[in-house]
């Protein structure tokens, strides 16, 4: 229990805890500035990508990467993972909204680093297909979201939906490792 006190910055001794607290900031606002690194990061390899498809690919013949397992072909997406729901993409903005608003209020309390790359990634990829939504066409909060990565016999996917996955996948570890955000070990 020591060991993962000192991993994460906390204590149990009071003396310690009052020591340790104007610490804390910095090591918060440091967590918080690995959130947003991370969250650019992710959306502008997503935007650039979808430029660059957009301008060399969409209206062109697949590009065969890997001959019968991976191929780029650009695809617009109305709906949300695997085309689903192409009537209700309005809602699927209001959702990536929310999504973001969610994650900037969490970011007050983030002192985990791995929380902050795992939210960082989920804001990065909830950013990129919500700017697609809002730009692209038919219309605004009706836009399709640009797909290009096509496995065989898989959904056509972007980079943004890749950070969102590997996003809530590292949510799902930690929260069965017991990690919380706010840096806190629990035990259940």
């Amino acid at each position: 229990m020591a060991e993962a006190e000192r991993v994460i910055g906390t204590s149990d001794s009071a003396g310690a805890e009052e020591a340790a607290e104007p610490a804390e900031q910095p090591k918060g606002r440091r967590r918080i500035a690995v959130l947003f690194a991370v969250a650019l990061v992710a959306y502008l390899l997503d935007l650039v990508s979808k430029m660059i498809v957009v301008a060399k690919l969409e209206h062109h013949e697949p590009i065969e990467i890997i001959d019968g397992v991976l191929k780029f072909e650009a695809v617009r997406n109305a709906g949300a993972a695997f085309g689903i729901g192409e009537a209700f993409t309005v809602i699927f903005t209001v959702i990536a909204a929310a999504v973001i608003l969610v994650i900037a209020r969490l970011a007050r309390k983030l002192y985990s680093m791995p929380w902050a790359i795992a939210l960082g990634l989920l804001l990065g990829g909830a950013l990129g297909n919500l700017t697609d939504r809002i730009f692209r066409s038919p219309g605004v909060f009706e836009g399709a979201v640009v797909d290009f990565i096509a496995p065989a016999h898989f959904a056509v996917f972007n980079l943004a939906d890749s950070a969102i996955v590997c996003g809530g996948f590292l949510i799902v570890i930690l929260s069965f490792k017991g990690l919380d955000p706010d840096g806190t070990v629990h035990k259940d």
